[in-house]
């Protein structure tokens, strides 16, 4: 057990200071991306003898809204193994216990057993890319979105270039999409909580009808509701890890199977440029307005003001 202010979670801290600055609530993606690096910098450090650097899954429940600002990590050593180790960790602000998730890391490189083929492959298929030409947003299949919806409000989808199907995606269920960092920074395994939790809302697809992400220039973009889409659960499965020095495209699809009362699943696929499975997330979010998002806090010790 470690205490409340470690060195994973000072980190932690940092990284929330300068990172939870993009919106009132924060997105959930940064969020994520701060436990995995959190618990990557503890197992690197505290727990660097069981020689298990890779998180291989992960499970949070995001309790009451995040906030700019620092944020306390605490990190509790559940069960220590020869394979796997399991750490629970607990993000706080202000007092007030926000986010709780278990992480379980392993090695990638001694990792041994059965190995199948099950030929899986993506229903409906993708698209192919050219990455020479979509840097320079000339690719025949896949154009870049300039701006996302609400993009002042949603600030986190600043940071990345998203590229999306030039005729709209193949159903209205689901959302499939490249991108890469705006910066030119490289993905590495500690971006796949952003990556698992960035892309076009599937939710906004059935306002009105019509594909509100269809690329094609004779489409007239349709104003659409300005909602939040808070995360209750998120979980992650990473399959492979990045190499270090990080890649610089990675593909996603999000697809919806049931939006129903406010309430909606979504299943995150994570491949790389040779369509090799990265990563496998799930998510159960809300439909709220965002006013919810922009609410000031209620009086401390208030709990129905805290919660989403």
């Amino acid at each position: 057990m470690i205490g409340a202010l470690v060195k994973a979670g000072i980190l932690g801290c940092l990284l929330l200071s300068s990172w939870l600055t993009l919106c009132i609530v924060p997105h959930g993606g940064f969020v994520t991306g701060c436990f995995l690096r959190v618990v990557a910098t503890h197992f690197q450090t505290t727990l660097s003898k069981q020689n298990q650097p890779h998180t291989i899954t992960l499970h949070l429940e995001f309790l009451r809204r995040t906030q700019e600002g620092p944020a306390t990590f605490v990190v509790k050593d559940v069960k220590l193994g020869r394979q796997t180790s399991v750490v629970h960790v607990t993000m706080s602000q202000e007092g007030r216990e926000e986010v709780v998730g278990y992480i379980t890391n392993s090695n990638f490189q001694t990792e041994e057993g059965v190995s199948f083929r099950t030929g899986y492959s993506l229903h409906p298929p993708t698209l192919p890319v050219d990455f020479s030409k979509l840097k320079d947003d000339k690719d025949e299949h896949w154009a870049r979105e300039p701006q996302m919806p609400f993009a002042d409000f949603r600030k986190a989808s600043q940071k990345v270039k998203l590229f999306l199907p030039r005729k709209g995606q193949a159903m209205r269920s689901l959302a499939d999409e490249w991108l890469c960092f705006v910066n030119g920074e490289k993905f590495t395994n500690t971006s796949l909580g952003y990556i698992a939790d960035m892309f076009p809302q599937v939710v906004e697809g059935y306002r009105d009808g019509d594909d509100p992400f269809d690329m094609r220039p004779s489409k007239n973009k349709k104003k659409m509701g300005r909602n939040w889409y808070p995360t209750l659960l998120l979980n992650l499965d990473v399959k492979k890890p990045l190499p270090e020095e990080g890649v610089e495209f990675l593909f996603v699809r999000a697809r919806s199977k049931q939006i129903k009362n406010g309430r909606f699943d979504l299943e995150v696929i994570v491949m790389d440029a040779e369509g090799d499975i990265i990563a496998l997330s799930n998510h159960i979010n809300l439909v709220l307005d965002s006013t919810r998002n922009l609410a000031k806090r209620r009086k401390s010790g208030d709990e129905d003001g805290s919660k989403l």
